[in-house]
């Protein structure tokens, strides 16, 4: 089954795309583009926390986005003239996470014309959930 990305730039190439933005600042690395998922880590630290020493949800919230988006508009069929944009997020955390790195995969759940849905994972390193997401996408067409 062929998967749903019209075009498959190199990971140094995606993570070049990080660099002076919060993506970077929060440490968030692109680590695989698979057939049909874009995988990416952050670390659990001094960057991410919040005040109580444990991962912030805002952190979550944006490697799920980070995530999600990259592969929302990696489905695009030119990116100068379409992007998918982000309509609504929604992010349950399951599991506390004082250190450590977490993984997050984005995977499709529809991918449509005008609008997108993707699940996200995150995972601590022992592939328990930290956090369950959901990004509904739209197609900004120029």
């Amino acid at each position: 089954m062929a998967g749903p990305f019209r075009r498959r730039p190199s990971l140094d190439e995606i993570n070049r795309g990080a660099v002076g933005n919060a993506i970077g600042h929060l440490g968030i690395v692109v680590t695989e583009l698979g057939e049909d998922f874009v995988r990416g880590t952050m670390p659990v630290d001094e960057r991410t926390k919040q005040p109580y020493g444990i991962l912030h949800g805002g952190s979550s919230a944006l490697l799920a986005e980070t995530l999600a988006s990259l592969a929302g508009n990696l489905c695009m069929e030119d990116p100068t003239k379409a992007q998918a944009v982000g309509l609504e997020l929604n992010c349950n955390h399951v599991r506390a996470m004082t250190s450590g790195i977490v993984t997050g995969t984005a995977r499709p759940l529809h991918v449509g014309r005008s609008t997108q849905l993707w699940d996200i994972r995150i995972e601590d390193d022992q592939g328990r959930l930290v956090c369950a997401s959901r990004l509904t996408m739209a197609g900004r067409y120029s």
